[in-house]
């Protein structure tokens, strides 16, 4: 027990940073399995017995990852639009200046 009544300091609320980073990492994870899945079965057509792509395939999947992450920054965007509009529609509650955690709505 301390001097001043406290026994123990109170938990910070909200996620720890850990279970942030963990989220952030599946996050990134489950971004990178996406994309090159959906990369190579659009711009590999055949498997061939080189180990490499070939140019043409090469261009192609640049350019799919290039449109791929352009998108998710769009879609991201208008997502944090969209949060924070609702975040005004009630009233600011749970949002980064109200003390919650920024990208994550209030609960």
């Amino acid at each position: 027990m301390s001097w001043f009544g406290n026994s123990e300091p109170e938990p910070p609320s909200g996620p720890s940073p850990m279970d942030l980073a963990k989220q952030e990492v599946d996050m990134y994870s489950d971004l990178f399995t996406k994309m090159s899945g959906l990369c190579f079965k659009k711009c590999v057509v055949k498997m061939h017995g080189e180990s490499d792509l070939n140019v043409g395939e090469m261009s192609c999947v640049d350019r799919c990852v290039s449109k791929y992450m352009e998108a998710q920054e769009k879609v991201g965007v208008i997502l944090k639009r969209a949060e924070e509009s609702l975040a005004a529609q009630q009233g600011g509650v749970g949002g980064p200046a109200a003390g919650g955690v920024p990208g994550v709505p209030g609960r």
